[in-house]
């Protein structure tokens, strides 16, 4: 089973590349790369982007694509929006079959800002209605709708539901942001509501979640899960991954989740 993560590198090992590979390999999912941008990061924030040229993101899914025989596909960071047409055409090309699981990155949990102001517009109009799933915390919903952040969990179905009218197959609505004693995702599609929940981690070490869980979905999908149960097994494996994530000691600031803890004594 092979899974392939089309995003950034995180410098620090924390989030993007890094964290999709840590968890595909956690899960039993041999994982691939496309490369799309350079971040000079670690644990306290975003020093520097690199982008990649465009013409070799497409090179790089091409050699992927044309000899491993990929399974599932999630995207993470897109800087700019020739990058993503970049990626969408590769998709045309390779993997008009294969699930694929789009995290809309926009904001490093340290708050600095990852991408152009246009690759909103063009994630939603080329992207968004090609993946099978779109896995927004509730910052990147309310970019995508160009409203406010929501407030409430029905205000997060809401936002959930006109994402789907826009064009989304399917979203997960990540609650990671939203205060309480739980942190609770919600599964949007046209048939309905799924609504998975679990205890919020009392730690500063968050960084990659996103990344995590959109990967561990995209490697439940590639071991042949149906969608819903494949969001389940992810948020189980995240949620595991952050309760241990004060295991590590990792820099100074917002440390990674532990993607290892089922494997590290």
């Amino acid at each position: 089973m092979i899974a392939l993560t089309i995003a950034g590198s995180d410098s620090g090992g924390g989030a993007g590349i890094q964290a999709d590979l840590k968890t595909f390999s956690a899960l039993g999912v041999y994982g691939a790369s496309v490369i799309t941008a350079l971040t000079a990061q670690n644990t306290l924030g975003v020093q520097a982007i690199h982008d990649v040229p465009p013409d070799f993101v497409g090179a790089q899914c091409d050699s992927v694509f044309s000899d491993l025989a990929v399974a599932a596909v999630k995207i993470g960071m897109l800087a700019r929006a020739r990058v993503i047409d970049a990626v969408a055409d590769a998709l045309a090309r390779h993997a008009a079959a294969i699930p694929v699981v789009l995290d809309p990155v926009m904001v490093a949990t340290s708050g600095d800002r990852l991408v152009g102001d246009d690759a909103a517009a063009a994630l939603r109009s080329t992207l968004m209605p090609r993946a099978d799933l779109i896995t927004p915390n509730l910052p990147e919903a309310a970019a995508l709708l160009d409203e406010p952040v929501a407030k409430s969990e029905a205000e997060a179905e809401a936002q959930g539901r006109r994402l789907v009218g826009l064009g989304a197959r399917a979203v997960l609505i990540k609650g990671g942001h939203a205060g309480g004693s739980e942190s609770v995702d919600l599964l949007v599609t046209q048939a309905g509501i799924r609504r998975f929940s679990a205890p919020r981690a009392p730690t500063r070490n968050t960084h990659g979640t996103g990344c995590t869980l959109s990967a561990a979905v995209a490697a439940g999908l590639a071991r042949g899960l149906a969608l819903p149960e494949a969001v389940e097994a992810a948020k189980a494996y995240v949620s595991g991954a952050i309760a241990a994530a004060d295991r590590l000691a990792i820099g100074a600031g917002h440390g990674p989740v532990h993607h290892f803890f089922a494997q590290w004594q």
